[in-house]
């Protein structure tokens, strides 16, 4: 059983920004770090002298492999004017920049630093896919890289064993892309901004000036059964359950409760915060289920002395469409085997009573694994704040919204839960 253990300190989050993520041939990691920088500094209501922050912690996952460059810490310190304050790179595949959030917050809570800057950044555009699919494959286990498991055939294998376990079929994760899609359009940071169905009509239009024959795509479900346009890459993933190659950056200003009044008057707090492990696949107990997230999960909730009921709305690590399904069961929204029916009655939408991925997740707001943890956290903090626009969660007295974040094979896991008080 698992302690129940609480911050020294309370630690809030003063500010966030967030770069267009995109594939960007005319930016690089600095640049996309200056654009989520800035941002961040102008959403403080209050204020702040970056000359105050007392450290940087900031996640990269692999640049080092996209760009040929490493030590990330000291080069966004340099770039943003904090030298020589300390600055230390994290890294846990996709959830790098989680577990800088995570290092921010206990470096505050144990009294050590009053103000603490943190986030990631990934380029990974300046690589072919395949380039882009290797890099990303160092973050398997070495049993699973050896045998050439990509990151999509990963999840194709958890697929198919939830669809041999409890009946699911590809139909189910099209309702968790039709829905991703949804939310992308209203959220002006993603990388995807379109629609299944808008996507379907821009390709008639293609093709009608083409002068090709347009296939009578009834709608979106028959759009992506479509193999023309919907190609396997890991049965049964197909190319619309798959996340972008991403460019990006996020950040976020740590501050002590006791001083966070000094910044904002709407401050957005940390509740609770838990990390896990994981084994490879070949080794895992299940092939339904993540422990490092379950264990995660726990320890938040135990912080926090919540539930999986009182989460409001969660991002989750939808890497792939299957990735959501396991996730929202894991985390204890829905049973296990229940949540493609749940999500197949709309429980997940953003009207839903659990909306998840309201930034249109990974799927379409896109994933610069280096920053993609922060900004998870980014669009929590947004929606408790009720500055979402048009992809503003519909409940009165929105109070608590979660993030979970995945890298790797299941080996790293982070879970956030946000409040607004």
């Amino acid at each position: 059983m698992l302690k129940k253990r609480k911050l020294a300190r309370g630690v809030a989050i003063a500010g966030a920004g967030m770069s267009k993520f995109g594939m960007f041939g005319d930016k690089n990691s600095k640049d996309l770090f200056a654009e989520a920088f800035s941002e961040m500094l102008a959403s403080i209501d209050k204020g702040a002298d970056p000359n105050d922050i007392d450290a940087l912690y900031v996640g990269n996952f692999s640049n080092d492999y996209f760009v040929h460059q490493s030590h990330w810490g000291p080069i966004v310190s340099d770039l943003i004017g904090l030298t020589p304050k300390p600055a230390t790179r994290t890294e846990g595949a996709c959830a790098s920049s989680a577990l800088a959030f995570r290092e921010g917050v206990f470096a505050i809570a144990s009294g050590f630093y009053d103000i603490v800057l943190v986030g990631g950044v990934e380029d990974m555009s300046k690589r072919t896919t395949e380039e882009v699919a290797e890099g990303l494959a160092l973050a398997t286990v070495p049993y699973e890289g050896e045998v050439g498991f990509t990151f999509p055939g990963v999840f194709g294998a958890l697929a198919t064993a939830y669809f041999a376990k409890y009946g699911a079929s590809r139909e189910d994760l099209m309702n968790i892309t039709i829905k991703s899609h949804n939310n992308a359009p209203l959220n002006p940071k993603a990388q995807f901004p379109f629609t299944i169905r808008e996507i379907m009509e821009m390709r008639k239009k293609s093709m009608t000036r083409k002068g090709l024959p347009v296939p009578d795509w009834s709608d979106e479900k028959a759009f992506l059964s479509d193999p023309s346009v919907n190609p396997a890459v890991a049965w049964p993933m197909h190319l619309y359950d798959c996340c972008p190659i991403s460019d990006g950056a996020s950040c976020m200003l740590l501050v002590a409760e006791d001083i966070v009044s000094n910044f904002t008057d709407d401050p957005i707090y940390v509740a609770g915060i838990g990390q896990g492990s994981g084994r490879g696949l070949h080794a895992s107990d299940s092939l339904t289920s993540f422990e490092a997230t379950r264990y995660a999960a726990r320890e938040a909730y135990g912080m926090a002395g919540l539930g999986p009921e009182s989460i409001q709305f969660a991002e989750v690590h939808d890497c792939f469409s299957m990735a959501e399904l396991v996730h929202v069961e894991d985390l204890g929204f829905f049973e296990p085997g229940k949540g493609f029916r749940a999500i197949a009655e709309g429980a997940t939408a953003l009207n839903g009573p659990v909306p998840i991925n309201t930034s249109g997740g990974l799927k379409c707001k896109g994933h610069p694994v280096g920053a993609t943890g922060v900004s998870q956290l980014y669009e929590v903090w947004t929606q408790l704040r009720g500055k979402a626009g048009d992809r503003q969660v519909p409940k009165e007295n929105l109070r608590v919204g979660a993030a979970h974040n995945l890298g790797g094979t299941g080996g790293t896991c982070t879970f956030t839960i946000l409040e607004r008080r």
